[in-house]
């Protein structure tokens, strides 16, 4: 069968709906060890540079083209990658039969649409976090790789690094510090100001600003930098908790939970934009509460330095991007590439230290060349959860409103453990927004209701439904619509 021929064969092949092992199913063929992979990549910013150097260095991988609607940007690739052909439109580059696989690193509301139109061409995927822009259009993209039988894996590369097996057996089979009692999460890092413009920004010359847009509505932009700081904007960007509160999340997810948990139950969100007065919208300071059933679960953002003039940002109780995971017996405090085991009294009892998953890449190429989905580490479906609960919180944010202190009070949790951490991170945040001259009661500052989840049906349910419902799908431009897969 000529390799045409089997994409075709493949692309109307169905699998189930579950997490299946591909090669299990019967539908894909193995590739000899020396036979080259032609890759794609779909977004040449400095993520996608990373991809360039990461798949380039793996034997028998080939960069045959690189995908940008910024020409600029793909000139400059072409300088790293001598075989490939530059594309402005990655729906040419789908064309090519001689393409395997396909790197996404474009703007968070391309992830999901690029995904799904390289598989139906018959490719596999590799997509970076966050998998989705919103929650409905991640199941479509799941629901992709089951009908079409691709390999897809999400670039949340700690997942291949050997650390996080270690500091699972430690916790669970070990049970190094005993009952796990709630886990707090972290990412405090400073960032600056995107600005704000009195007049529109241009878009820079040689960017196809149609294809850039892609499902994103047309919106005239306001600050002052054309590429990144598409971040802080909901219509194309994720804000803190998209861009790394996922990596983090994950990382609990995985070494907490054991993927156990696919979704919260619950969530309650709060935080504000505040100090820059820029052209963003996302919070710059976030907080949430997540119920998973047993395991209270929080996570504090801040893009703030602790306090103004402060070069730092914050920290709890030692981390700064990573999780603390309290337990009976003392805590564990993880992050990328590393983790410390403390006692009840704070000594250190362990140390764990590794790399932070650079074997990703390799990873999900030995997938392509296996035909089997089952040994990635980052399949697509724990990528679609993980990036559920940042989409969560991010609603939780969106639907809130005045901060009320007794909206608070409807957070119960389960031991005396969970709620000290709960309240040191209200704490936290009150103080840290004080430092900046806020209090929680100001106008920018907003606070959700708890708002009830099914993790099964991926739908809020009860009072506030309606209004976080609305979020969990986005209104695509004519020719750029996220199609429904079932």
């Amino acid at each position: 069968m000529c390799a045409l021929d089997r994409r075709q064969f493949l692309k109307g092949s169905l699998a189930a709906g579950a997490f299946v092992s591909l090669s299990a199913a019967g539908v894909r063929e193995t590739r000899a060890a020396n036979e080259t992979i032609n890759i794609a990549i779909i977004g040449m910013g400095g993520r996608g540079g990373e991809h360039l150097k990461q798949f380039s260095s793996l034997e028998s991988v080939n960069i045959a083209a690189v995908v940008d609607p910024d020409e600029a940007r793909t000139g400059n690739a072409l300088k790293n990658a001598p075989n490939a052909k530059a594309y402005t439109d990655l729906r040419k580059m789908l064309e090519d039969p001689n393409i395997d696989a396909v790197t996404i690193a474009a703007c968070n509301h391309w992830h999901c649409l690029a995904a799904i139109w390289a598989m139906e061409a018959g490719k596999d995927v590799y997509v970076e976090k966050p998998l989705s822009h919103s929650q409905w259009e991640g199941r479509q993209v799941v629901n992709a790789a089951r009908k079409y039988n691709r390999i897809v894996q999400i670039g949340t590369q700690q997942r291949s690094s050997p650390i996080q097996e270690e500091a699972k057996r430690f916790l669970h089979e070990e049970q190094g510090l005993g009952k796990i009692q709630c886990v707090q999460v972290c990412r405090y890092g400073v960032r600056s100001s995107i600005g704000k413009r009195s007049k529109p920004l241009p878009i820079p010359e040689g960017v196809d600003y149609d294809l850039w847009l892609g499902p994103a509505q047309d919106e005239e932009l306001y600050r002052n930098k054309f590429h990144y700081d598409w971040h802080w904007d909901w219509n194309t960007g994720s804000g803190e908790m998209g861009n790394w509160g996922v990596h983090v999340l994950d990382d609990v997810r995985n070494v907490v939970f054991q993927d156990s948990v696919k979704l919260p139950s619950q969530i309650m969100a709060g935080g504000g934009r505040v100090v820059w007065n820029d052209a963003g919208d996302t919070p710059n300071v976030h907080f949430a509460y997540f119920d998973t059933g047993e395991i209270p679960t929080y996570i504090g953002l801040s893009n703030l330095p602790a306090e103004p003039g402060d070069k730092k940002g914050l920290n709890y109780r030692g981390t700064t991007s990573g999780y603390v995971v309290q337990c009976e017996g003392g805590r564990y405090n993880g992050r990328r590439g590393g983790g410390d085991a403390y006692d009840k009294n704070g000594k250190k009892i362990r140390e764990f230290r590794g790399s932070s998953g650079t074997s990703h890449a390799l990873n999900f190429i030995e997938a392509v060349r296996k035909g089997d989905n089952s040994d990635l580490k980052a399949e697509v479906s724990v990528g679609h959860d993980s990036t559920g609960w940042c989409n969560l919180a991010n609603i939780g944010f969106r639907c809130g409103e005045d901060f009320n202190s007794e909206v608070i009070q409807d957070v119960t949790l389960p031991n005396d453990a969970a709620r000290k951490v709960w309240d040191d991170l209200l704490t936290q945040m009150e103080q840290h927004l004080g430092a900046h001259g806020y209090k929680m009661s100001d106008s920018e500052i907003r606070l959700s209701p708890m708002l009830a989840h099914n993790p099964e049906t991926e739908r809020f349910t009860g009072d506030h439904a309606e209004k976080a419902n609305s979020f969990l799908k986005r209104k695509y431009r004519k020719g750029f619509e996220v199609p429904e897969i079932s």
